[in-house]
Order: C-alpha cells, then structure tokens, then sequence
C-alpha cells in the first residue's frame, strides 16, 4: 500500500506541477501578446477613440491610419533601407563568424582561452563607449550614411554571441568527418567550405535570424550613421513620426504595427527552423 501510494503521490505531484507550469506559460504568453493586441485592435481607431479608451474594440475598419502612417513615415523608403542593412549584416557576420567559430572549435590556438573571454566580455561592453571614436573615423572617412559601413558596425557587435553559437555547432560535429576529407585530399579551406559549412546550417540559420532581428530593431547605430532622409530605416521612419502625428495616436499607432509586423511574420516562417537550431546548439559548448 506505501509502495502504491508511493507512486501515486509522485504521479500526482508530478501533474501539478505541469499543470503549474502550463499555467505560468500561459500567463507569460499573455502579458507578451498584449502589447500587441493593443496596437492592432487601435490601429483601426481614430484618435479621439484612443484616447478615450484605449481598450474598446473599433466600430469600423478603417485604413486611413495606414495611409498616413506609410506617408508620414517614409516607409517606402524605410523597408528597403532596413532590408539592405539587416541582410548586410546578416551576411557579414555569418561570414566572419562560421570561420571564426571552425577555427576555435578545430585548430589549437595558443591563447584560445583567452579569446573566448574576450569573445564572453565583449558581450557585456555598451555600445556607446565606442560611439564618439566609430563615429570620428567614419566621418573622416566619409562613410556615414553607408550602409557597409553601418552593417560592418552591427556585424563587429552581433559577432561574439554568434561565435558562441556557432563553435558550439562546430563541437558537436564529429572529427571523423574532418579526418575522412583530409584522407581525400581535401585542403582546410575545401573541407571547411564543402563538409563542415553544409553541417552548419542549422546553427547558421539561427545566427542570421538573431542577427537580424537585432538589426532590424537597432536604433542607437542607425540614428547615429545613417544620417539623410535617403537612409532611413523603418525604425527611423518612425521616429520621425513623432514630430508630425505626435497628437495622432491612430497614425504611431498604425506606425507601431507597420514596423513589428514583418518580423512577426518573419519569426512565425522560420520559428521551427531556429527551434530545431536552437536545439541542436545546446548538445555541446
């Protein structure tokens, strides 16, 4: 009887805490859905409604808060400015990480230790600190306003998380596999480039979805280098709306929604590929 209650006890301790856990994520869904829920329900609202009440649901559809926003914004302009930006970062850094990270995961580096604390510090370091200097250089220069330039900056700060990220998909890749291409005559850059790459992907895609999510989002380096009407980007875009509707609230609020949706849309296509990336990362570090 001890025994069977024994098991009981556990079996039923066990279903509340899942019951437990479901609850808390639901709760956690919740408070991070109604932000959002909140900017789409008023995004079809004049402003008088809003402010009114901000939690009512809208009376009638209507787009004219789209129209101005998309006009007031400049973001024509901004889309194809942060896709230019955001890829180009997405390209250099996987470019400098993935070899980067093979290099740590692979070679025997003297002072590999001391890189990856490097690497780990770096991540920590504000941005700001180096802003007047980045900031000197590019105008002698005469690259602000590039967007190279720009997403050469964004790259150097998304780097260390993606060697991170990525040495730990090089580690959990058997060395076998190195070993039976070099047998072939493979030189490192062959097999770099035609095995270790194509094995990578997983951890790859996720890189470039966290790099550009963050690039996308990046406010402090594009409103200090991307200098000119012609370089906004769409989060640019919408600070500039501050000056022109900042007593309309249904145009920020149709700002608000133009700006988040196509990374919702983004995330929501490639979710289960940076799952399964995110999964696989986490065998080795």
């Amino acid at each position: 009887m001890s025994q069977g209650g024994g098991k009981y006890g556990m079996a039923s301790r066990w279903d509340s805490a899942r019951v437990a856990g479901n609850i808390y994520l639901a709760v956690a869904v919740l408070i991070a859905l109604l932000p959002l829920l909140l900017v789409a329900i008023n995004t079809f609202k004049p402003h008088v409604a809003i402010v009114a009440n901000p939690l009512s649901l809208p009376t009638s559809i209507n787009f004219a808060n789209f129209t101005r926003a998309w006009r007031g914004g400049h973001f024509s302009t901004g889309i194809v400015n942060s896709l230019l930006l955001s890829g180009s970062t997405v390209l250099i850094t996987l470019a400098c990480a993935s070899l980067a990270a093979y290099a740590l995961a692979r070679r025997q580096i003297r002072g590999w230790q001391a890189m990856t604390i490097y690497f780990l510090c770096a991540t920590t370091v504000p941005i700001q600190l180096f802003l007047f200097p980045l900031y000197f250089v590019l105008a002698k220069l005469g690259l602000i306003g590039n967007f190279l330039a720009t997403a050469t900056i964004l790259s150097a700060i998304n780097l260390p998380i993606s060697i991170f990220l990525l040495r730990a998909y090089v580690l959990g890749i058997p060395r076998e596999i190195d070993d039976a291409a070099f047998m072939d005559g493979a030189t490192p850059w062959q097999t770099f480039r035609h095995v270790i790459l194509p094995l990578m992907q997983p951890g790859l895609i996720t890189v470039a979805i966290i790099v550009f999510l963050n690039s996308w989002n990046e406010f402090l380096i594009t409103t200090t280098f991307q200098k000119g009407r012609g370089n906004l980007t769409m989060t640019l875009g919408y600070l500039s709306m501050n000056g022109i509707y900042a007593t309309d609230q249904g145009a920020m609020m149709a700002g608000a929604f133009i700006l988040v949706a196509p990374i919702i849309i983004f995330v929501l296509i490639l979710q289960r590929f940076f799952i399964a990336g995110m999964s696989a990362g986490a065998v080795k570090g």
